[in-house]
């Protein structure tokens, strides 16, 4: 795994807003091709096989939750928690999810946490750094099959009807939830796309309606199941008006209280991180994480009699303590940056990477994304 210095390719820009990727800037530098990391296929071969193998443990990890009658420890609301174990029973569908890893390129890469519901960086990971591939190392491959597997595993959804597309009033959401939009529509499915603030109740029919009144059959949802589950209609979301995605039982996975409980099923496993409840149980350094923390909010690392604390707006839903494993950390005397690597997982199948730099150990929404390549 080295990282390279390139020259960016010239009128970049506009190739990327051509292909729907309008946010390529945002907070000035988000997209980064001064600089590109370079793979052996081994290598890709490691992260493939740790993906699926991740995935596996999560999914065994859902069912012991759901079986043992833990949903309590996830911060769940009391009223969804038999929609949890209903729609995992149901093996209700779901699309995708984003491992966050730590990995040098040696050894074994290190879950960190799963964004398992909301996971956005698709447009980059995908369209993106594939249109940069070809033109800057056209003879090279890269682990990236994202659009090929998206559209796939949209294939194997049994829904009827229209599928409503949603998503916050943002910018890189928007871009996101587009995207995914495009793939359910070359999957064959008729779509609309309109902002989660317009989605409401029609209490006559008791359905959900989109802002032309419209009923909801189907809804994908980029926004947290946890501020969802919350809303003033949420309580009408148990009646199932709809097929939403992701699921609820997603609601597990994209919990860190769900890293505890994988090191309790799989303790030693090398892909793993030790992680318990309790601080105590941690030797050694360690982070502080709250368990629907986002983008790098809220998070504390105690390393080496030191700590390092983002700021935000979660914790009062509690904390996990996980071992401390730090980015890999790459330094070419102008740009420093420490590494994380997002791997994803499309239906059951490992399905690219997406790698994003930050100036310091926690990655945040102000990181950059850095593309990727490799070769035999």
């Amino acid at each position: 795994m080295i990282r390279e210095s390139l020259q960016p390719r010239k009128d970049w820009q506009q190739q990327f807003e051509d292909l729907g990727f309008s946010y390529h800037s945002i907070d000035g530098l988000y997209w980064d091709e001064r600089y590109a990391y370079r793979f052996n296929a081994q290598q890709i071969d490691v992260l493939e096989q740790a993906t699926i193998d991740l995935h596996q443990m999560c999914l065994q990890a859902v069912d012991h939750v759901v079986r043992h009658g833990q949903i309590e420890k996830f911060a769940v609301p009391r009223s969804f928690w038999s929609e949890v174990e209903e729609s995992w029973r149901d093996k209700e569908f779901s699309l995708y999810g984003r491992f966050d890893l730590s990995w040098n390129g040696s050894g074994a890469p290190k879950m960190l946490e799963y964004n398992a519901d909301t996971p956005t960086g698709l447009v980059e990971s995908s369209v993106a750094q594939w249109y940069w591939l070809q033109d800057v190392h056209p003879n090279a491959d890269q682990f990236n099959s994202l659009h090929e597997k998206l559209i796939e595993q949209w294939k194997k959804f049994d829904g009827k009807g229209v599928i409503h597309f949603a998503s916050a009033d943002s910018e890189e959401d928007i871009g996101n939830l587009s995207y995914l939009r495009d793939t359910a529509i070359q999957a064959g499915f008729a779509t609309k796309q309109n902002l989660i603030s317009d989605i409401g109740w029609d209490e006559a029919n008791a359905e959900l309606v989109d802002a032309n009144d419209t009923k909801i059959e189907n809804l994908f949802k980029l926004y947290p199941w946890e501020w969802l589950s919350r809303e003033q209609f949420a309580n009408h979301l148990l009646s199932r008006p709809a097929r939403i995605i992701e699921p609820a039982w997603k609601m597990i996975l994209s919990n860190k209280a769900i890293l505890p409980v994988l090191w309790e099923m799989f303790p030693n496993h090398p892909n793993l991180l030790p992680a318990f409840a309790e601080s105590w149980r941690i030797s050694g350094n360690f982070v502080k994480k709250p368990l629907l923390s986002r983008e790098g909010e809220n998070i504390s690392i105690y390393a080496d009699g030191e700590v390092m604390h983002t700021p935000g707006e979660y914790g009062d839903e509690g904390y996990i303590y996980q071992a401390f494993a730090p980015q890999p950390k790459f330094d070419d005397g102008i740009t420093p940056a420490y590494t994380s690597i997002g791997s994803w997982i499309v239906g059951d199948e490992a399905a690219g990477i997406g790698i994003r730099e930050d100036e310091t150990l926690i990655t945040k929404n102000t990181s950059r994304f850095v593309p990727h390549y490799f070769v035999e």
